[in-house]
């Protein structure tokens, strides 16, 4: 049984103050919730002070990038080790902003991923396809290649371990979604291309979440679906009350 995680990507927003304004009171509302995983990942500038604020809570904290040499000569990067050492444990790697804006690659996704871990953080690995290859009925193979070049060259302990976030780049803060019947169908083809590389047993355990304007009014629709193990919300996860009803959906 695959516990299903909500994970919220707060990407450049929030300064410290405001970021442990809102993590307090998501700790008083979630403290009981034991059913799902919950993420929050903010902006660098906040990460130590957010972790300290939900030590010994259920809010796990992750953060948005990082580079895949552990120290060195690399001016405005941080490594994995860093992340670790101040209370990280998820990182995402790949996210549609990051190939889009700093011309990441499935390369560099895949050297990431391995990067952290190493380091014991766990990579939740965002692949998707353009608004161009949907309407060039590419979906499939985009999706793929992100998989097989992304993903490639794990040991199957690592490979059961990371988390996948499909998001339809064409989706993500425009509004537009892809019916949770089509989702349900991507997240089917993942677990199969997946369970190519690495075994149907691996491909089974790893948790699949969906991104793209989720909300708290269409997040039930998604987590009815068996394959969908999950959400990652960018919009919906800045305001606490509307994250909090993502974390408390109905099942």
């Amino acid at each position: 049984m695959r516990k299903p995680l909500m994970a919220g990507n707060w990407k450049m927003n929030k300064t410290v103050t405001e970021a442990v304004s809102v993590v307090k009171v998501l700790k008083s509302s979630i403290f009981d919730v034991t059913d799902v995983e919950v993420l929050i990942c903010p902006a660098f500038t906040a990460l130590y002070v957010v972790n300290s604020e939900v030590n010994g809570s259920n809010i796990n904290i992750g953060a948005q990038n990082l580079f895949w040499e552990p120290k060195g000569a690399f001016t405005g990067e941080i490594s994995s080790v860093m992340l670790k050492d101040i209370g990280c444990s998820y990182v995402l790697i790949g996210h549609s902003e990051r190939r889009q804006y700093f011309n990441e690659t499935d390369k560099s996704v895949n050297k990431k991923t391995k990067a952290a871990l190493v380091a014991g953080l766990i990579p939740v690995i965002c692949i998707g396809e353009t608004f161009k290859e949907k309407e060039q009925s590419i979906t499939f193979e985009a999706v793929e290649k992100q998989i097989k070049e992304g993903l490639v060259g794990l040991t199957p302990q690592q490979a059961t371990i990371i988390v996948i976030a499909y998001e339809p780049v064409w989706a993500i803060g425009t509004g537009k979604i892809a019916t949770p019947d089509q989702t349900q169908k991507l997240h089917i083809f993942i677990r199969k291309v997946y369970s190519q590389m690495y075994g149907y047993g691996v491909s089974q355990k790893i948790r699949i979440l969906y991104g793209g304007s989720v909300n708290p009014t269409n997040v039930s629709d998604f987590m009815r679906q068996p394959d969908i193990d999950g959400c990652l919300a960018g919009g919906a996860s800045l305001e606490v009350e509307s994250f909090i009803k993502l974390v408390k959906y109905s099942k």
